[in-house]
């Protein structure tokens, strides 16, 4: 059960489906879950959603294969279930097993360094910062770390409220009023 729940259409008011409506056209994204719950805030959920812009120049930096990758192994190290799964998809959905990936050096280092970003709680070593500093640019890094760092949070977003990752039993409040208003809701996550 979750800690704080999804709005409910009866909860939903004009400025927090205009923004709501606004973040599905603008990152052709679904309204899931947790940014359901984000709602019941309208600037923690602006907050959050500051990670799509992010996200968009970190497929700019590593391109859109390896930022996906980038983003499962941090989602993989904080344990987030909805992340790595909602990542997982991605993988399998272009085609690759996500246990047999084929990584070049230089993507085994990005996997490495983000997987230790999480898992370390951003205390990495400094091999694991130089040996990607070959081939991403100092003045791109800090988008990178920070965006490892803002998934991370995403993550402990989802243990804090106890984040259902599928809709629970019974269910008739946002995750039915989105899906039946928008048609590239996925109210599973």
């Amino acid at each position: 059960m979750p800690r704080i729940g999804p709005l409910s259409k009866a909860e939903i008011k004009e400025p927090v489906e205009k923004v709501f409506e606004q973040h599905v056209t603008e990152f052709n994204s679904r309204i899931t879950n947790m940014k359901a719950t984000l709602g019941h805030s309208l600037l923690a959920f602006e907050v959050y959603m500051k990670w799509y812009p992010l996200y968009n120049e970190v497929k700019n930096i590593l391109r859109s294969r390896l930022a996906y990758l980038y983003a499962y192994s941090i989602s993989h190290s904080t344990d987030c279930l909805l992340c790595t799964t909602f990542f997982r998809k991605i993988i399998i959905d272009s085609g690759e097993n996500p246990e047999h990936l084929k990584l070049s050096p230089q993507e085994q280092h990005v996997i490495n360094f983000g997987g230790a970003i999480a898992a370390h709680k951003a205390n990495i070593a400094n091999r694991l910062y130089k040996s990607i500093f070959h081939f991403i640019f100092v003045s791109v890094i800090s988008d990178v770390t920070i965006f490892a760092i803002m998934k991370i949070s995403v993550g402990l977003c989802n243990f804090s409220f106890s984040v259902h990752h599928k809709r629970p039993p019974g269910c008739n409040g946002f995750c039915i009023f989105f899906t039946s208003k928008y048609k590239n809701v996925d109210p599973s996550f």
